[in-house]
């Protein structure tokens, strides 16, 4: 007679308890996110949010986006901290938004694990809230997924999906640039969330470097510098659109600056960079000289100090930095619109980055 009992869910590694303990610890910080115009709350099958708020606007525009955070889980998985990286998350998705001038109206995440540790949960999504209520916009709901046997028991990944709108009128992008326009870039936060899988293989893998080391240059340790959250600049970026005329924005991730910068560069123009307008964060050149990297292989895949672009006439330049400072975002002319030559790609770096 056989003694095997029935197979289970739990038997197969799938904790519906632990599941539902997560959803509660994260609820009240789902709350703190909340707009006005959402129904309801965590739990349902679907986020609500009241589309009768869009009737102000003549003819609203809808803009979305979705992204993860890449291979900068990992780092958060070893060093066990797991509350910042939402910050991430949401940087990602609405920064991608507000490029073209739209506000950030609501969110939801997925959350992928191989086992359900409820706390570990909840400080995601933790994270995750306070990143929407920097970016005004709500978390409407999301998806834990416990994946064992797939992922390990403490392996995870996050990605999110937004939404966000603009007056078509106010659409920002390639039309609106015109020769003569100034650039100014806004100082990223450190490495945001790209370039991970040629930081960790460079300072990681083969020089060996331990997170919990002090780095002298760094003035941290390593995994604090690594885990540094990206920069949320939706709200900076909508309020400088109300102080003055922007034609465009370029949110710099993976890509780096100018493959970003270009992808809102009409024909006929192109957009010149001077390194020497600013410093690149010591990351940067640590990353760089320790993998023996090449300045193009770097610009290429790090954003070398520069989390998003703005480009604005120059008669907006003084009230944009001024405007900006006001926020506590640090910016800087870096370059200027000009015709595009023969060769021209778009945009490109000049000169050398300022010692």
């Amino acid at each position: 007679m056989s003694t095997e009992t029935g197979a289970s869910y739990a038997a197969a590694g799938v904790d519906i308890e632990a599941g539902d303990r997560a959803v509660e610890l994260m609820k009240e910080w789902v709350k703190k996110t909340q707009r006005p115009e959402v129904l309801g709350g965590l739990g349902g099958f679907a986020g609500l949010f009241d589309a009768s708020a869009l009737k102000n606007y003549e003819r609203p525009l809808l803009a979305s986006a979705t992204d993860g955070v890449g291979t900068k889980v990992d780092i958060a998985r070893q060093m066990g901290v797991y509350d910042t990286i939402g910050h991430d998350l949401v940087a990602m998705v609405m920064d991608d938004i507000v490029v073209c001038g739209a506000e950030p109206l609501f969110m939801t995440d997925y959350i992928c694990v191989g086992k359900v540790h409820p706390e570990r949960v909840a400080a995601i999504v933790k994270g995750i809230a306070e990143g929407c209520v920097l970016a005004g916009c709500a978390l409407v709901g999301g998806e834990t997924a416990e994946h064992p046997g797939l992922l390990g028991a403490g392996d995870f990944d996050v990605a999110g999906a937004g939404t966000g709108v603009v007056e078509a009128d106010a659409l920002l992008g390639p039309d609106r640039i015109r020769e003569g326009d100034a650039v100014i870039a806004m100082a990223s936060s450190g490495l945001h969330s790209n370039g991970y899988s040629l930081v960790r293989h460079v300072l990681l893998e083969r020089a060996g470097m331990a997170l919990d080391a002090h780095v002298e240059e760094l003035g941290r340790t390593l995994g604090e510098e690594l885990l540094e959250p990206t920069k949320i600049y939706s709200l900076d970026c909508l309020a400088l659109m109300r102080t003055c005329e922007v034609h465009a924005f370029s949110h710099i991730t993976g890509g780096g600056l100018a493959a970003n910068l270009a992808r809102v560069i009409p024909d006929g123009l192109h957009a010149v960079i001077d390194r020497s307008t600013w410093t690149p964060d010591p990351i940067f050149s640590l990353v760089g000289r320790t993998g023996q990297v090449e300045r193009l292989e770097l610009e290429k895949t790090l954003n070398m100090g520069v989390g998003m672009m703005a480009v604005v006439p120059q008669e907006s330049v003084e009230v944009a930095l001024s405007a900006l400072a006001d926020r506590g975002v640090e910016s800087w002319v870096a370059g200027e619109i000009v015709a595009r030559g023969e060769h021209a790609t778009g945009a490109e770096l000049t000169g050398d980055y300022a010692a």
